[in-house]
């Protein structure tokens, strides 16, 4: 039965840009072979499920070809099946709707709206009312 190195397989199935980013991410514990963390250097073979971390998401992958040549897009459903639940799915649509609603009010820049609010707040009243010809009292 054929045999792949896991970083070596996630960089030819397209997983991953660089072999290097998929040796990080193995270091890193975001992999995970069949429930069990997963070095660089591991083997994987046909039918094993290959659990990728890519925060706030996990994708699961069935390995149906063990290569470590890489491929073409259109030649990666003959090397790999995406198993990847669709509640991670929604984890993902909600991430995107939400933004940059995560950010703890208060810190970091102010949005637009919070800019406007304050530019408001600080603006005193009485300058609206207020008429800034004083030329025609120099001329008497």
């Amino acid at each position: 039965m054929p045999e792949a190195r896991i970083d070596k397989w996630m960089w030819a199935a397209r997983i991953f840009k660089t072999r290097t980013i998929a040796a990080e991410a193995c270091k890193k514990g975001r992999i995970s072979i069949n429930g069990a963390q997963a070095k660089p250097a591991r083997m994987v073979k046909p039918g094993d499920v290959i659990q990728v971390r890519k925060p706030p998401v996990t994708y699961s992958f069935k390995v149906l070809q063990a290569i470590e040549k890489r491929v073409g897009a259109k030649l990666v459903p003959e090397i790999m099946e995406n198993v990847t639940t669709p509640d991670q799915y929604e984890l993902l649509e909600m991430s995107k709707i939400s933004g940059f609603i995560d950010r703890a009010r208060g810190t970091g820049r102010p949005t637009k709206k919070e800019r406007r609010d304050l530019d408001e707040f600080f603006t005193p009243e009485y300058l609206d009312d207020f008429d800034f010809d004083f030329d025609d009292e120099d001329e008497e």
